[in-house]
């Protein structure tokens, strides 16, 4: 048998950094064998400057938005966005394809082995057909009109099954909530059908405007309301923030994910965590910045215990998909992190959050999780000037 061996200045293995006495040995196919002290390795080692690393899972994208790069104003907030977003969206077949080709292979390319994806439509189809990464197909519904639940619902059931029929065993698929604020009871009742072990994401807490909304029924959401001429005379706030509004109805499901998390209270934070084990806040600190010029409280996150994994969100709202970049953003606004941590959120954690904890994620034996190297000079490897590549 053909082996690789691999060594470099520091080994993250998905849960824990170690130092260069450690090598990784895979298959010539990057299915690992383990990780063995450097005095039994033998010979032929590749040698690498920096830290090398499992493949990175993006566990929150929007990748039929690619053609929207560079499109949308920065720092207008979410409902400015949200508008932008629907005034920008068409585009030609071929712009759209070019587009989503180009950033899925930026990501491969940056070392991200599988992503949490928004599906919409059905503009990402052909090129996921090409199995050249693994995918966790988020069909998304929004729906607050409670007429409309059964009509949505229909439609986002049709799009599930176009996704359903993608022929790899690294491809799954789940009907998601877009958010709190764009999903009727009735739309929520047929959604929670299917939660039962999916992995199932939702927007959250994204704005102040959304806490405001529920508690007041009053805000920014009235004016995307207005926009977007929607009635919203059959809503009755809560009294509540939108997270204690919802968060039960997410009880079936096998995992969930809250992205964003912009304006989530500490409060929140410890009422989420305590949810349950199988709940993780996504972070998408680059998108935060675009869209709202705020940071989610990671440090609250910290103390609360809670699960945490990385995204990028879309180039509608970031200038890349790296999650790579979204962990450089994170050390250089919160520098105390440890440099495993950030690593366990985009790797180990991320692969257990999309249920593909079996093949991705870490090098345990018997797994094909791709291997990133982390180039940087001086002694951090998240470095702003540092930079990642896939080499396996």
């Amino acid at each position: 048998m053909t082996y690789r061996k691999f060594q470099a200045d520091y080994l993250f293995d998905g849960y824990k950094l170690l130092d260069d006495k450690y090598v990784l040995v895979t298959g010539a196919d990057g299915t690992v064998h383990g990780i063995v002290d450097k005095t039994e390795a033998g010979e032929d080692l590749e040698i690498y400057q920096g830290l090398l690393s499992p493949g990175f899972i993006n566990c929150h994208c929007h990748l039929e938005l690619s053609h929207l790069k560079g499109q949308i104003p920065e720092k207008t907030g979410l409902v400015s966005f949200v508008l932008s977003v629907i005034n920008h969206r068409k585009a030609t077949p071929e712009e759209i394809q070019g587009a989503i080709n180009r950033a899925e292979t930026a990501m491969l390319e940056t070392g991200i082995v599988a992503v949490g994806d928004i599906c919409n439509t059905a503009d990402t189809l052909l090129q996921k057909s090409q199995l050249r990464l693994a995918y966790y197909n988020f069909i998304e519904l929004a729906g607050w009109l409670p007429y409309q639940a059964e009509t949505r619902f229909d439609s986002g059931k049709a799009l599930y099954d176009q996704f359903a029929l993608l022929d790899s065993p690294a491809s799954q698929v789940s009907l998601n909530p877009h958010a709190p604020y764009s999903v009727s009871p009735g739309l929520w009742t047929l959604l929670r059908k299917g939660f039962p072990d999916k992995t199932i994401t939702i927007h959250n807490q994204e704005t102040a405007a959304e806490d405001e909304f529920f508690q007041t029924k009053q805000g920014a959401l009235t004016r995307l309301y207005d926009s977007m001429k929607i009635d919203n005379s059959h809503f009755s706030p809560t009294g509540t923030t939108s997270l204690v509004h919802y968060l039960g109805l997410l009880e079936s499901a096998k995992n969930i994910l809250l992205v964003h998390n912009t304006f989530t209270s500490a409060e929140d934070i410890v009422r989420a965590t305590a949810f349950g084990p199988d709940l993780f806040f996504c972070l998408c600190p680059n998108a935060n910045l675009y869209i709202e010029n705020r940071l989610p409280d990671i440090p609250a996150m910290i103390r609360a215990g809670s699960r945490m994994v990385i995204g990028t969100d879309s180039l509608a709202s970031n200038h890349q998909l790296s999650v790579f970049g979204e962990m450089k953003t994170i050390r250089k606004h919160f520098p105390e992190i440890e440099t495993g941590r950030i690593l366990q959120w985009a790797t180990s954690n991320g692969a257990r959050a999309l249920q593909f904890e079996n093949k991705l994620g870490d090098f345990k034996a018997g797994k094909k999780p791709g291997v990133v190297l982390l180039e940087y000079k001086g002694k951090d490897p998240l470095d702003p000037e540092s930079r990642s590549r896939r080499i396996l």
